[in-house]
């Protein structure tokens, strides 16, 4: 009897941890390829391994996808094989699953350190076994290593991720891996390329000499997203959409050979009114059950759904910021506070060692208090300490208005004094305003910009160069210009929910949803009431429990609690004097089948 041997493990930490949600500086950074094998050259040719098939199924929950990549092999060749498969796939993605089929015997992934799967796999290669190894050698980048395939053998490799949809002008894109050639690897020739890049000189052969695909290729989505879906297309394929209930997309009959390219697939989520949905994954007596709330904004809010707004500016002016990340963030601030508008409100704090603000209270954003505020930023030269969570807990205790939308941006280099406190302090203060912090610089501290932006729920705004400020400006001033719901509250009446995260709510804008996961006990049942504030006044809605999507096939909703968890204990693991975080990640990396930094 053949005996199979599957071991899961990682070369770097759970990929997305780090740049969940994170809109990447080079676009090709996060382009997705294709799953294909190549065969060792010196055990056999790469023909004796051809793909045969090729499927992708993928089930969006609101702004979650779980997909599942299938691929079919057969060894036609006289002679035993060793292969190696490669999944490109998405930074924010993360792989929970790989089972390997192989005649008729099926195994699931195991996770191990890497050293013990490397050791393992090398001892089941030596006795005959067929046997399997994955590892990631970029956050997307995955390679599986199958040794033993023998002649005839039927090898099914089969992956599961679940990923995050990120909106870009609220339009959501789904891209599903098809099968690509060999990645472009600068001027380095064969055999140049460091060891663990070898995977870029891999071979495919897509196409017979005819011009006909050798392998079947088929995709299948299905969107349930808890409210209306509209602007559904595909500009990579002829698309067969099926609406009942929910949204089905299947290939165009003509789409037959049309594996030659990645499947994109878009749509929107939103219509004139603030849109809600709530999902649900039942379980079993004694299994953990997962909700999934999502609001999300009209598509063009109207100047007159808008409440009020005030923007605190919070700007390094500390040692490390002198000469070029101080000249480049003054140019960066006269652009944000020339375009504010009239009705706006706004305030600067600039802080070193200590702080200190333009006004005890926020100032009409006036031409006359525009250009004051200007000339403070400009009169700084750069000296001092850093101390930034002062400036942070003062920038929130400044008096506010009651109904407006206040936003703190914090412009700093990023080398910085910061303890967890200020990580937990934004956290747990979300719900009085929002934060968003801009990176300045030509190497700015990413991990806390980022954490920044993770903390605030909201994303990291980076401006390298002088010449790049303006545009950063501008894509920033249209991503917070509309705040469409403020002071946004969540109770739970009759629903035995928990564990919910986030435990405070940011504003909704038009650029960005409002998403609330957690868990819950007992029935589906009761209900979840909203409450916020708009330019007409009280917002409120009930949404019923009883009424939502209810289906066991979420389970993407258990990873996404999981995942964001995970990404929140793993900014505080630089402060864990205790190990509470550390041991509460590897938990729940075991629990939920995720690489972690401590679990792969």
């Amino acid at each position: 009897m053949t005996r199979i041997l599957l071991v899961l493990c990682a070369l770097a930490a759970w990929p997305g941890a780090a740049r969940a949600e994170i809109r990447p500086t080079d676009p090709e950074a996060d382009r997705t390829g294709a799953p294909y094998f190549v065969v060792d050259a010196e055990r056999g040719d790469a023909e004796a391994l051809p793909l045969a098939a090729t499927r992708s199924t993928a089930r969006i929950a609101g702004t979650i996808a779980h997909v599942r990549v299938t691929q079919v092999y057969r060894n036609r060749g006289p002679k035993p094989l060793e292969a190696t498969y490669v999944f490109p796939g998405s930074t924010r993605a993360a792989v929970f699953a790989m089972r390997m089929k192989v005649g008729e015997r099926t195994v699931e992934a195991k996770i191990q350190t890497k050293e013990d799967a490397r050791k393992t796999y090398a001892q089941a290669k030596a006795a005959g076994k067929a046997a399997s190894l994955l590892e990631q050698h970029r956050p997307n980048v995955f390679q599986m290593h199958v040794a033993n395939i023998m002649p005839g053998d039927r090898v099914e490799v089969q992956l599961d991720y679940v990923e995050m949809l990120a909106p870009d002008a609220g339009v959501y894109e789904l891209v599903i891996p098809s099968v690509v050639g060999p990645r472009y690897a600068g001027d380095q020739g064969p055999g140049t390329s460091a060891p663990n890049e070898s995977w870029i000189k891999n071979p495919y052969v897509s196409k017979s000499d005819d011009g006909q695909p050798l392998y079947t290729w088929g995709v299948d989505v299905k969107i349930d997203a808890g409210m209306p879906i509209a602007g559904l297309r595909s500009p990579s394929h002829k698309i067969a959409p099926r609406f009942r209930g929910e949204a089905s997309v299947g290939l165009a009959a003509l789409e037959k050979d049309g594996g030659d390219r990645d499947f994109v697939l878009r749509y929107r989520l939103t219509g004139d009114r603030i849109q809600s949905g709530l999902l649900l994954l039942p379980g079993d007596d004694g299994q953990e059950q997962f909700f999934a709330m999502t609001m999300m904004p009209p598509r063009r809010p109207q100047a007159a759904q808008l409440p009020p707004r005030e923007y605190v500016f919070v700007v390094d002016v500390s040692g490390s910021m002198n000469g070029f990340p101080l000249d480049t963030a003054k140019g960066l601030m006269n652009k944000l506070l020339t375009d504010l508008k009239p009705t706006d409100r706004f305030n600067v704090l600039l802080f070193a060692g200590g702080n200190r603000v333009l006004s005890e209270r926020s100032l009409p954003a006036t031409k006359e208090n525009v250009a004051r505020a200007v000339r403070a930023i400009d009169r700084e030269r750069g000296g001092g300490g850093t101390r930034l969570l002062p400036a942070l807990n003062r920038a929130l205790a400044l008096p506010r208005r009651d109904g407006m939308s206040t936003s703190i941006v914090v412009v700093t280099d990023g080398y910085v004094a910061i303890e967890q406190e200020a990580f937990d302090l934004i956290r747990r203060r979300l719900d009085e305003a929002n934060l968003f912090a801009f990176g300045i610089g030509r190497s700015v501290n990413r991990h806390l910009i980022e954490g920044l932006a993770r903390a605030g729920m909201g994303e990291p705004f980076v401006v390298l160069d002088g010449a790049s400020a303006a545009d950063t400006a501008t894509r920033f001033r249209r991503y917070i210009e509309s705040p469409v719901l403020t002071d946004i509250g969540v109770h739970f009446d009759g629903f035995a929910a928990y564990d919910v995260e986030p435990a405070t709510i940011p504003d909704l804008f038009a650029e960005r949803p409002v998403l609330l996961f957690g868990k819950y006990r007992g029935p589906a049942k009761g209900h979840i009431n909203v409450e916020g504030r708009n330019a007409q006044g009280r917002f409120r809605r009930s949404m019923a429990v009883a009424s939502a999507t209810k289906d066991r096939s979420l389970v993407a909703l258990k990873y996404l609690w999981a995942r964001h968890r995970i990404r929140d204990l793993s900014d505080r693991l630089r402060f864990d004097r205790t190990g509470s975080a550390r041991k509460e990640v590897t938990d729940l990396g075991l629990k939920y089948s995720l690489m972690t930094n401590f679990t792969s």
